[in-house]
């Protein structure tokens, strides 16, 4: 059966700024957009409600929407319980936004999730993150957990006790390829009660690794997107590359999304590379052609 998901872009990815990576965005053919909205020009704090107003109508002008805001802010996520107070009010006020601007996702990074339950970390992040749960959940809204740093399994084990579905996922088949080595369409199944959004994304993994080094925890260095993609370049333990040219089963991929009935974006992430715009027009076409 042919897809029937809208294909949304990261308007960061074209590295234009929000306007004109908007522009770029509606000019490559995608129907969607999602935008960082941690500091600068979306920050909740620099924008007011009239500036809400006028840039919600802005994108409607291009004939585009918001498939989510990034509301990731960097570090070892919500590990650390001096930190939490103030990340936890950020990403309020990042959700508050993104209702604002007519959409009800906002994609974050949480950190990893410890194997043990009785870990304090695990217990810090679970008390942060069920906050978050109540909040979203109160506001018909969703802070979504990109996929990556531990296996399907072991996050829909930490989700199921939170007590809720206001911390969702933000399923990213690549990010399981290279870090975890574990199968997106099984992963799509095992996490299906709670994606939300999707990142359409393709790599390789080039040797094991323990995902503390490449997300960071602990004693190792907290490392950002920008870090992160450093490393992709570096060839050390993964490579991204554009869709179709990884090992992401993009066929078996988008149908697990079809068998659970997921009806929401697929938006195009592509964080390194020298011609980003061309690699996202390959990546659009590349999707279209399950589209007919």
């Amino acid at each position: 059966m042919p897809l029937t998901n809208k294909i949304g872009v990261i308007v960061d990815s074209f590295g234009l700024g929000v306007r004109e990576g908007l522009k770029k965005a509606k000019e490559v053919g995608a129907e969607g957009v999602q935008i960082w909205a941690v500091s600068g020009e979306m920050d909740p704090a620099n924008l007011s409600a009239e500036a809400r107003k006028e840039l919600k109508s802005y994108i409607e002008s291009l004939g585009l929407e918001i498939s989510a805001l990034c509301g990731d802010l960097g570090g070892h996520g919500f590990q650390d319980a001096r930190e939490n107070p103030a990340k936890i009010e950020k990403s309020k006020r990042i959700l508050d936004l993104a209702l604002d601007l007519g959409c009800n996702v906002v994609t974050t990074h949480i950190g990893i999730v410890p194997e043990d339950p009785a870990d304090p970390i695990y217990v810090t992040m679970q008390e942060a993150c069920s906050e978050l749960c109540r909040y979203a959940s109160e506001m018909n809204g969703y802070f979504a957990v990109e996929t990556g740093p531990e296996r399907a399994a072991h996050l829909k084990a930490f989700l199921d006790t939170l007590g809720g579905k206001g911390v969702a996922v933000n399923f990213d088949p690549a990010n399981m390829v290279m870090v975890t080595g574990d199968d997106p369409a099984e992963g799509v199944r095992i996490l299906k009660d709670y994606i939300v959004h999707t990142h359409a994304k393709d790599g390789i993994r080039l040797q094991e690794a323990d995902p503390r080094i490449i997300y960071g925890m602990l004693g190792f260095e907290p490392l950002d997107h920008e870090k992160i993609a450093e490393m992709v370049s570096s060839g050390g333990y993964f490579r991204e590359l554009p869709l179709g040219e990884g090992d992401v089963d993009f066929e078996s991929y988008f149908a697990a999304l079809q068998e659970i009935g997921y009806t929401g974006y697929l938006t195009i992430e592509r964080e390194v590379g020298d011609s980003p715009e061309e690699d996202i027009r390959k990546s659009i076409a590349f999707i279209q052609q399950f589209r007919s």
